[in-house]
This record gives C-alpha cells, structure tokens and sequence, in this order.
C-alpha cells in the first residue's frame, strides 16, 4: 500500500493569475480616484470663492465702499466662518487666495485659472 501525500494550497500559476487580476483592477481604479479627488478638491475650492466674495461684497455695504476700494484679508475674514483655504495645497487664507478691489472677483493662488468663480 502506497500512502500519498497530498499537498493542499495554491500553485504558482494560480497565484500570478490573481495578481495579475489585483493589479488591473488598481489600473482601472487609481486614475479614477484621483481624479474625483480634484473634481471634489476645485468644487470646495469655488464654493469657498463664492463665500469670499459674499464676505467682500457685505464688508462693502457695512463700510461703504465703493466698487474701486481696496480689500484685504483682515477686512474679509471676519465674514466668514473658519479658516478659508484652497483644499489643493492651501496652507493659509493669504497662500490660497487673493483679493484687489470689491469690483474683482477673489481668484485662487493654487491652482489658477482651473479654480475660478
């Protein structure tokens, strides 16, 4: 009587097969993730513009100030709820975004022209 020894588990070709799977299907999912990262990163980066410009625009008529006047940062940020940043590498109200006049929109110092209002 012969007594065999039977090996249970995965043979090489079986486990290339499923690793060759994995990783296709990171190739197909990782570009997908990034770019709904800055579809979602440009969404909350406009949002936050059209918040700074309804802070400017208020500062305004509480100040009376013409459409020529001058914004700075201090005039705006207390206007607006929390700190106001670029999600795109922001670090600051100041490194993020920069106001001129009440007349001109606020642009984005990150990733400019892509984040406007």
């Amino acid at each position: 009587m012969k007594i065999g020894l039977s090996r249970g588990g995965f043979t090489l070709i079986e486990i290339m097969i499923v690793v060759s799977v994995i990783s296709c299907l990171a190739a197909i999912s990782i570009p997908n993730f990034v770019k709904a990262r800055s579809i979602s990163q440009k969404t909350v980066c406009i949002n936050n513009l059209r918040q700074i410009n309804s802070a400017m625009q208020q500062w305004a008529l509480e100040a009376k100030k013409g459409p020529s006047s001058t914004v700075s940062a201090t005039d705006v940020l207390p206007y607006l709820k929390g700190s106001v940043q670029c999600p795109a590498g922001g670090t600051s109200f100041g490194d993020s975004y920069q106001l001129t006049t009440v007349a001109n929109e606020p642009t984005c110092l990150k990733a400019a022209p892509a984040h406007t209002l």
